[in-house]
């Protein structure tokens, strides 16, 4: 069921990054203006997020079958409109069909699918699955590059949505059958008890995560969506960039399953925290960093740290709150780091149009990822300090 998801996830993801691989032809075709292509990337983010609420509650009545088969033909559709091109088709293909109904119905509904299917080894098993968005932008851009300088941005987008039909339908078809019963909710140790989470209401805790999933996909999002045009301004060619954003997430797919391991033995709020903090230092990293080797050891460090943080906040909400809660406090958060990643890679866009380099940016994104530190931080120590009582020893359902 793990690989089954896995694979998915890297199917309809790699629909992401053809814009993001191409984001420089796009802008050309609007004026040279980044922001065109940096918004249709953002709003597929933002209205997957959006859809993964929506869709976890219909995977919840119809089945996950149901869902992730809609999701894959919606997929289909968005790529086919925004073939059209800039600005309107690109940006409604991408949020509405891509976004909203498309990936909001793959991703959300297949981390909560996979939870219920694991009791032990739960952190690693969302790692694994978790995996599939950094396997497609390790996979994805060197095609997609080799392709788009062939063919065209518009014919890549047209072949890859029936590529990911032909394995995505069989898969939902046949594997994706209904999970186990789920027992009586076990609160764990540090959990929801007595109305309380951490010794605050659940929802405080709930919120505090929420901002903290924003923040720490503001800077997540920017050397993913830019890396390719970021080395193409430091003079270095389409194919260095893609290659360079696969370094970054092809190190992130291996890592993340060291990660899982990490997160099943020191929880899922410690993972955020420590994940947190390096990346934030890789991404201040960005700004010192010009030279051929120097761009290929700070992808490899970005990857290494960004990639267990969004598993982790999965994995944080399991052990913080019952399982009957799964189904619409995941995807919330899911959500919320979806709209991270949209304001971080939009941000990205209008900074570069305004000042004319990357370097603010940057910035922009160490202070967001500042911020997320520091609440994570807290609730960390809320969890494993004198207040909280626990320790570094977890129980978990």
């Amino acid at each position: 069921m793990a690989v089954a998801a896995l694979v998915t996830l890297l199917m309809g993801f790699g629909s992401a990054w053809i814009a993001a691989v191409a984001l420089k032809d796009i802008a050309a075709e609007a004026g040279g203006v980044r922001t065109v292509p940096s918004l249709a990337l953002a709003l597929l983010w933002l209205f997957s997020g959006l859809g993964g609420i929506l869709m976890g509650r219909m995977a919840e009545r119809f089945g996950t079958r149901s869902v992730i088969i809609c999701g894959s033909l919606m997929i289909a559709a968005g790529l086919v409109l925004s073939a059209f091109g800039p600005s309107y088709p690109l940006w409604i293909g991408h949020a509405f069909f891509m976004g909203l109904v498309g990936i909001g119905a793959i991703n959300a509904p297949l981390y909560v699918y996979v939870t219920y299917w694991f009791d032990r080894r739960r952190g690693s098993a969302l790692a694994l699955i978790s995996s599939g968005t950094y396997l497609a932008g390790a996979v994805w851009p060197p095609i997609f590059e080799h392709v788009i300088s062939v063919t065209g941005w518009r014919t890549t987008m047209l072949v890859y949505a029936g590529v990911q039909l032909v394995v995505i339908l069989p898969l939902a078809a046949f594997v994706f059958r209904a999970p186990p019963v789920q027992p009586a909710p076990v609160v764990p140790s540090g959990g929801a008890q007595s109305n309380r989470v951490l010794g605050w209401p659940p929802n405080v805790v709930f919120g505090m995560m929420c901002v903290a999933a924003v923040m720490c996909c503001i800077p997540m999002a920017i050397p993913q969506q830019h890396l390719v045009a970021f080395c193409s301004d430091l003079g270095f060619t389409r194919t260095f960039g893609a290659w360079m954003l696969s370094v970054l997430l092809g190190t992130a797919f291996i890592s993340r399953q060291i990660w899982g391991f990490i997160s099943d033995r020191i929880g899922g709020l410690a993972t955020v925290l420590v994940g947190s903090i390096w990346q934030a230092l890789a991404m201040a990293a960005f700004l010192l960093t010009l030279g051929e080797v120097g761009l290929i050891t700070v992808s490899a460090a970005f990857g290494l740290g960004f990639s267990g943080i969004i598993p982790a906040y999965a994995l944080a909400l399991r052990e913080l709150y019952p399982a009957k809660e799964a189904y619409w406090r995941i995807p919330v958060v899911l959500m919320c780091t979806a709209l991270g990643m949209a304001a971080g890679g939009s941000l990205a866009g209008a900074l570069y149009d305004y000042f004319g380099y990357y370097a603010p940016a940057f910035v922009a994104g160490v202070a967001a990822n500042l911020i997320n530190v520091a609440i994570v931080g807290t609730l960390v120590l809320r969890r494993y300090g004198p207040r909280g009582r626990q320790g570094l020893k977890l129980a978990t359902t």
